[in-house]
């Protein structure tokens, strides 16, 4: 569906043409007409189905122009940067809304910037839970005005444990709102959340477009128990990636991963959800750039990161669900390049990694670990074909 036919107004068409879309995805041309409504939705879908404009659209459609009103709408994510994100996204569709003023609030941020803002007539907040709270406390937030609110990768935050946070926010908002959650998964407790605090949602559902990952070169590699870090040096000393991301589960194998890398001459550098703003921010800047090539992260710490050029994604732990083997290696291959994704799996590992074949519909081919020899090797072939280039 195009966008002139969601019966948009024309600052948003404008808008979205100058951001060089015409056409709106699965998620926008179903869930745009529903908020536009003012009905509450549960929409299903993954990163990159394109749901902050689905929800972003609306909100900046939904503010009352030349209102006093304060806070109209509030957007909680589970990230920093996906807050920072949405709030980016927000501004570039209300370019031609001067009425509409984005505002995003989070952690580890400086708390006078984020007031100031907010006094100076925020009416759309997009914010970290933690922070949103804190805002409450302060007075700075004020949501008794509240319209609409956006529960944005809903079952993200209750991974995280932002369960109490979020109902304490709820309890905050008047009884007359509009209620929207966007989730990739739907466990029970979202469906709990969704029964108390929704009423009669419109449900849509969105099968992630994601699972066609042919433009990347998808290997596994089997490793003796103790013998991954070894492995992870051999591959990225073998196929030499311009920049790679590499996928742990926990903070402390981030930490513990790039220690190991760093005292052995890699440029490394971690990126996890304890690390303070500045150090991240360092850390993104530094990858983009690529003073450092090879970036550590968590799922949830990679989340809202898009850097254009990652040639290699390692799964040195296999990831905790399905669905983010598809997250991880969509860092790679992307814009119609291609890409490179390997993962690293030790013992019964094995089974697990057959799931997420099964589940993504994907091959992933065995490869033997390159041994000393073999690298070389690779290395004399890629030097002879250099010269001959």
């Amino acid at each position: 569906m195009l966008f002139n036919e969601l019966n948009l107004p024309e600052e948003i068409l404008r808008a979205v043409e100058d951001m060089g879309f015409s056409e709106a995805t699965e998620i926008q041309s179903k869930a745009i007409p529903v908020m536009l409504e003012g009905k509450d939705l549960v929409g299903k879908s993954n990163t990159g189905t394109g749901k902050t404009a689905a929800f972003g659209i609306p909100a900046a459609v939904s503010v009352t122009r030349g209102g006093k009103n304060g806070v109209e709408v509030l957007i909680l994510c589970p990230t920093r940067e996906l807050a920072m994100q949405a709030c980016k996204e927000i501004e570039k569709f209300s370019a031609y809304m001067p009425w509409v003023k984005p505002c995003a609030v989070y952690g580890g941020a400086a708390m006078d910037k984020q007031i100031s803002e907010l006094r100076r007539g925020a009416n759309i907040v997009v914010g970290t839970p933690g922070r949103v709270m804190d805002h409450i406390g302060r007075k700075t937030l004020k949501l008794e005005n509240l319209r609409t609110i956006v529960l944005d990768e809903a079952d993200e935050m209750l991974n995280m444990g932002f369960r109490e946070d979020i109902e304490t926010i709820l309890s905050f908002v008047p009884e007359e709102r509009q209620t929207v959650l966007f989730s990739a998964t739907m466990p029970p407790p979202i469906m709990a959340i969704t029964k108390e605090y929704q009423n009669d949602p419109v449900v849509i559902k969105v099968e992630s477009k994601a699972r066609t990952v042919d433009t990347i070169e998808q290997k596994y590699f089997e490793v003796p128990m103790g013998r991954k870090t070894d492995a992870l040096k051999l591959l990225l000393i073998a196929y030499e990636p311009k920049l790679s991301m590499v996928f742990c589960n926990t903070k402390k194998m981030v930490d513990e991963l790039t220690e190991a890398l760093v005292s052995k001459g890699f440029k490394a550098a971690g990126l996890h959800g304890d690390m303070k703003q500045a150090s991240r921010t360092q850390v993104l800047s530094a990858f983009k750039s690529g003073s450092i090539n090879v970036l550590i992260a968590t799922d949830v710490a990679a989340r809202g990161i898009d850097v254009e050029g990652v040639d290699c994604v390692f799964n040195y732990d296999l990831p905790q669900d399905n669905e983010y083997y598809i997250h991880r290696i969509g860092r790679t291959g992307r814009a119609g390049r291609t890409g490179r994704a390997f993962t690293l799996v030790v013992g019964k590992e094995i089974y697990k990694l057959k799931d997420i074949q099964r589940y993504c519909k994907t091959k992933i081919r065995r490869q033997p670990i390159p041994s000393v020899n073999d690298v070389a090797a690779i290395k004399v072939e890629k030097l002879l074909e250099q010269a001959g280039e």
